[in-house]
């Protein structure tokens, strides 16, 4: 694979005929496929046959308005209509195809229709068991709460509890912060951040449990914000601190969780080992599920409630990832290469005056975008893509944390402009990335935990070539090497 290009189709000899979608299809094998990748293979990539003609794709600018008039949708941002997914790979309609590096927002960390998220699903539709299950244990949920405690931080889970909650926007969070309320008795929970240094110091004054919060809740790498990863020395004094006051602390894994940051926790990564973790995303394994585990402790005796709690499929398919990436260790894997990821972006850094900060963690990726001195603007109302590589609870807004360092710190400030022109021509390349930051200036790559080294040189070539085709856009040249060794 070149990596440059929409097109990666293999040659003729590696397509066999199966039956998809009713019709007769191809699949294209995948040259990362057949084990070699040691448990990351991404499985064969859905195209369709030469003698096929390509669906008619519905325009998504006219169809998409025309239902949900008031509704902002990705495909006003990204004019993609996929038909068939498998690993990092989108087919779209038209039979282009695409290497997603939005990952559902974080809820494929086995890209889309992995092998053992497929059989899952499939043995319980074959079982005949219910699908949906209020107030009873089913062995699926069962499986799914026995995998989940055996990935949890050590020794947190022999006095771990789960409660099931509904997976859509801040219900998560909302769960988890109605729990410390009602085991405290008091109301007050305090979202913090790195540059929160006011709102910490003033957490660790003199101890009062009147005055005390409920609760502190952080994000490990706030997502959404911009990619801006917690630093481990401040996690652990954010921990003693709470310990400190007997303040609940309750982290927020809804993006991080699953293998994203290089540890199956992100909170792993300073040791802490918070009272309440708030999980979503990843844990359905592509499906929605959330869930809040916290320690016994803050038990208060009251039922659980969800009328998601019970979705069988679901914790089907998200006890066959934990499984997965627990045994091929796709959270190493992970922290392996986000740190080629971001060595090559480091160096993208030096050789683009519209790269900004670089920073991530894992496979959580930022790539800040700026406007180069004595450049104006890209054209545009800056408004960008959709946030398609966003889906965090949002709950501790606003920029500025700092944290995960790179190049170009005291450069000009961020461009949306410029981030949106990035993901357009991301997109002609068939990269889909996703926009982050307040200023929606930064560009989020997201691959799953399954991607390749061959597939990584893909993403960052593509990459590359839309930075350069950015910077040509306004007559921008690349700094001469001189100027960035000056700097």
């Amino acid at each position: 694979m070149s990596g440059r290009g929409p097109s990666c189709r293999g040659p003729p000899d590696t397509v066999a005929r199966v039956r998809t979608a009713g019709r007769s299809g191809a699949v294209a094998r995948s040259a990362y496929g057949g084990g070699a990748s040691g448990g990351w293979n991404v499985g064969p990539v859905m195209t369709r046959p030469a003698d096929e003609p390509p669906a008619r794709a519905p325009s998504p600018r006219r169809s998409g308005p025309a239902r949900e008039p008031s509704a902002r949708t990705y495909a006003q941002a990204l004019p993609v209509v996929p038909v068939r997914a498998r690993g990092l790979t989108i087919e779209g309609a038209d039979g282009r195809r695409y290497l997603d590096c939005a990952s559902g927002a974080g809820a494929l960390p086995l890209g889309h229709n992995h092998p053992v998220v497929l059989e899952a699903i499939r043995r319980v539709l074959d079982s005949g068991a219910p699908l949906q299950v209020m107030g009873l244990t089913t062995p699926v949920e069962d499986t799914f709460v026995t995998e989940l405690l055996r990935t949890l931080p050590a020794g947190s889970a022999h006095r771990a509890r789960v409660r099931f909650c509904g997976p859509a926007g801040a219900e998560p969070v909302a769960t988890a912060v109605a729990l410390v309320r009602a085991a405290t008795g008091r109301t007050r929970v305090v979202a913090l951040t790195e540059s929160d240094h006011g709102a910490a110091a003033a957490l660790s004054g003199p101890a009062d449990a009147a005055q005390s919060p409920a609760g502190v809740i952080f994000e490990p790498v706030r997502g959404a914000a911009g990619v801006l990863p917690a630093s481990d020395a401040w996690m652990r004094n954010l921990r003693r601190v709470t310990a400190e006051r007997s303040v609940p602390l309750i982290a927020d894994e809804t993006e991080t969780g699953v293998g994203w940051t290089g540890a199956f926790w992100a909170v792993e990564h300073g040791a802490v080992t918070p009272d309440v973790l708030v999980l979503s995303n990843a844990i359905g394994g592509s499906l929605p599920l959330a869930a809040v585990v916290y320690d016994d402790a803050l038990h208060s005796g009251e039922p659980d409630a969800g009328a998601f709690r019970g979705n069988q499929l679901a914790l089907a398919a998200g006890a066959a990832t934990l499984a997965h990436v627990r045994e091929h260790r796709l959270a190493e894997h992970a922290a392996t290469l986000g740190a080629r990821i971001l060595t090559r972006l480091r160096g993208l850094a030096q050789e683009f005056r519209c790269v900004g900060e670089v920073r991530g963690r894992g496979l959580m990726i930022g790539i800040e975008l700026v406007a180069p001195e004595g450049t104006h603007e890209m054209p545009g109302d800056g408004s960008g893509g959709g946030e398609t590589g966003g889906g965090g609870s949002g709950h501790s807004a606003g920029v500025g944390n700092g944290a995960g360092g790179g190049a170009g710190a005291g450069r000009a400030s961020g461009s949306a402009a410029v981030a949106a022109a990035v993901q357009r021509e991301c997109l002609r390349r068939g990269l889909i990335v996703g926009l982050a930051g307040s200023a929606r200036d930064v560009v989020r790559l997201l691959p799953p935990l399954i991607t390749t080294e061959e597939q990584t040189s893909a993403v960052l070539d593509r990459l590359a070539d839309a930075l350069g085709a950015v910077e040509r856009g306004w007559g921008g040249h690349a700094l001469p090497r001189a100027a960035r060794a000056a700097r």
